[in-house]
C-alpha cells in the first residue's frame, strides 16, 4: 500500500543549516520551531545572498539574521564581520544581547555595542581587542568611521534593522554612507517594517538581487 502524500512540516531550526553551537544555545534557551520570517531569512542569509524583508518588531526578526550571521563567522579574524545598524541605543542593546545570548556556546565570540552617549574610550579599547560583531546607531558608526576607529575593510555582513525608523530620524544620509564605503562584496539584508520609496530606492541601489520577503503578523512565541 503507498504511503499518503508527506503533508507539509514545520522546518526545525536544525533543519536550516545552522552550526551545531547555535542549535545547542537555541535548544537550552527553549526554542522550539523557527518563526515565519526565521524559517525563510536564516537559509536565504546562510546561502550568501542578499535580503529585503518587511517585518515589524514582534516577528522574530533579530533572531532571524543573527542565528545565520553567528553560523557564519570566522572567529580567527579580529577586525569587524558584521555591522548591524539600528535607530536607536535601546535597540542596539537589545540586538547585542541577542547576539550574545544566541553566541552562548560559541567561544570567543565578541559583540560591540556602540552608540552615541556612551564614551568612546570603552568601544576603543574593545575594537583594539578584537570584535567580530558591531551594533550600533548610524551616528556614532559614522563618528568612528570619521575618526579612523573602526576598520570595516573586511566586513561580509551588513543589516539594517528598522530600515524606515533610521530614515525617519533623519540617518539617510549616514546610512548611504556607510553601505558605499564598506565593501562591494558584502552581503546586505534589509528589514523594514514598511516599504517607502526612499526604501526601495536604497535596495535598489545597494541590494544585489536581493531575496524578497514579507511577514506582516507578529508572533508571541519568539522573542524579537
Amino acid at each position: 500500500m503507498n504511503e499518503p502524500a508527506d503533508l507539509p512540516t514545520t522546518p526545525s531550526f536544525a533543519d536550516l543549516g545552522l552550526r551545531t553551537e547555535i542549535l545547542a544555545a537555541l535548544d537550552a534557551l527553549g526554542y522550539e520551531e523557527p518563526t515565519p520570517i526565521q524559517r525563510e531569512t536564516i537559509p536565504t542569509i546562510i546561502g550568501g545572498q542578499d535580503l529585503l524583508g518587511q517585518a515589524a518588531t514582534g516577528t522574530g526578526k533579530t533572531a532571524a539574521f543573527a542565528l545565520p550571521i553567528l553560523s557564519r563567522l570566522d572567529l580567527a579574524q579580529k577586525t569587524p564581520q558584521a555591522l548591524v545598524l539600528a535607530p536607536t541605543r535601546e535597540l542596539a542593546l537589545q540586538v547585542c544581547e541577542a547576539f550574545e545570548k544566541y553566541a552562548g556556546r560559541l567561544t570567543g565570540v565578541h559583540v560591540l555595542p556602540v552608540y552615541g552617549g556612551q564614551g568612546y574610550g570603552v568601544q576603543l579599547s574593545a575594537l583594539a581587542r578584537g570584535v567580530h560583531v558591531v551594533v550600533g546607531t548610524p551616528g556614532r558608526i559614522m563618528d568612528h568611521l570619521e575618526k579612523g576607529t573602526l576598520d570595516l575593510t573586511h566586513l561580509r555582513f551588513l543589516v539594517l534593522d528598522e530600515a524606515d525608523e533610521m530614515l525617519n530620524m533623519g540617518f539617510a544620509e549616514d546610512v548611504e554612507t556607510i553601505l558605499a564605503d564598506t565593501p562591494d562584496d558584502k552581503q546586505v539584508a534589509l528589514f523594514s517594517a514598511t516599504m517607502p520609496a526612499q526604501i526601495r530606492r536604497i535596495s535598489s541601489k545597494y541590494l544585489n538581487d536581493p531575496e524578497e520577503i514579507v511577514v506582516k503578523s507578529k508572533t508571541t512565541t519568539s522573542v524579537n
